[in-house]
């Protein structure tokens, strides 16, 4: 028996409407104020990969676009919090990616910068994906490791991630091979070859320098006075959001082909380290959040998706009634 939840989840419609849902909530959110405008294009560009993603690799199993529109849903409740974008302690201008961007287009922030960080990685899935069981992928593996090393420059913090993308390439994809890694060590490092040009040329190493000493920052105190009602209560729905998906997923993985398990597998323990992370270091609260957002998205889908009881359409009901009002508090309180 199809419940509301399944002709919405399956219908051709719902990915338009909620493409004209999220643009109204970022539009309202003040996309079109000071460099928001940057943020919201990253979130179309965001949305593309997302959908991209989605149809290429079958994430679920049923016509379906409901990656895509949680991947939405969630990115629009949260625009509003990043126009507060909080700044760690440390200066985020030392960060390459930040510096290079304010000398030759005029626009730096970190803001701006955890946004394009956030497509890069995105975009870095996409072609990660397609290196599953192949120890032969080594221009995918570069590639992708080249879309990581962008977004390392634009937010270091993100080089902590990279061993768990190396462990989940052995694990997850099965595509370990001693020329995929140095494929992937190549493509970390490129981003960073032609920037060393700009500040040889301008003998400057001291922005290098500062980059990579933000890496020993996230060693200090965390600093939880960042996490303020808004940012709490939106964190708190999307955790909830990811167990949920995350045991209904378990429960009918056996469903799925094992490439799909591999995959969801990749989601969550990305997720995961993504929590411990934010949980340590509050203060990158916006990079953190757009990554569980990331992760969560296809696990919340497949639960939508591929459930059709009287409880969970129920539950499909009161997350959909949360995520508005969250986004519409979020908008006010901004």
């Amino acid at each position: 028996m199809k419940r509301l939840q399944n002709r919405i989840s399956e219908s051709k419609t719902t990915l338009p409407a909620v493409v004209c849902y999220g643009a109204a909530a970022w539009l309202a959110g003040g996309a079109t104020e000071g460099r928001m405008w940057i943020p919201f294009a990253c979130f179309v560009i965001s949305t593309a990969l997302i959908m991209e993603l989605n149809t290429s690799n079958a994430l679920i199993r049923i016509y379906s676009r409901m990656v895509s529109c949680a991947f939405i849903v969630l990115s629009a409740m949260i625009c509003p919090l990043t126009r507060a974008c909080i700044a760690p302690p440390d200066d985020r201008s030392a960060n390459i990616g930040i510096h290079l961007a304010g000398r030759y287009v005029g626009t730096a922030a970190p803001d701006v910068a955890c946004s394009v960080a956030l497509v890069c990685i995105i975009a870095a899935y996409s072609v990660l994906f397609h290196t599953y069981q192949n120890r032969s992928s080594m221009g995918r593996m570069y590639y992708s490791y080249v879309f990581l090393g962008i977004s390392s420059m634009l937010y270091v913090e993100m080089l902590f991630f990279i061993p768990f993308f190396w462990l989940l390439s052995v694990v997850c994809l099965q595509a370990a091979s001693w020329r995929n890694f140095l494929a992937t060590l190549f493509g970390l490092i490129t981003p960073y070859w032609f920037a060393a040009v700009t500040f040889v040329l301008n003998e400057d190493i001291s922005v290098p320098a500062r980059h990579f000493a933000l890496l020993a920052e996230c060693f200090g105190s965390p600093d939880y006075s960042v996490l303020n009602v808004p940012r709490l209560v939106s964190l708190a729905f999307i955790v909830v959001l990811g167990i949920t998906g995350t045991i209904h997923f378990y429960r009918t993985s056996y469903k799925d082909k094992i490439r799909i398990r591999m995959l969801y597998n990749f989601f969550i323990v990305m997720n995961f380290v993504s929590l411990v992370f934010l949980i340590l270091q509050p203060q990158h609260y916006n990079f953190l959040t757009g990554m569980m957002i990331l992760n969560t998205s296809p696990l919340i889908a497949h639960f939508i998706s591929l459930t059709q009881t009287r409880i969970t359409n129920i539950a499909f009901h009161l997350i959909t009634v949360t995520a508005l009002l969250i986004t519409a508090y979020n908008i006010w309180i901004s």
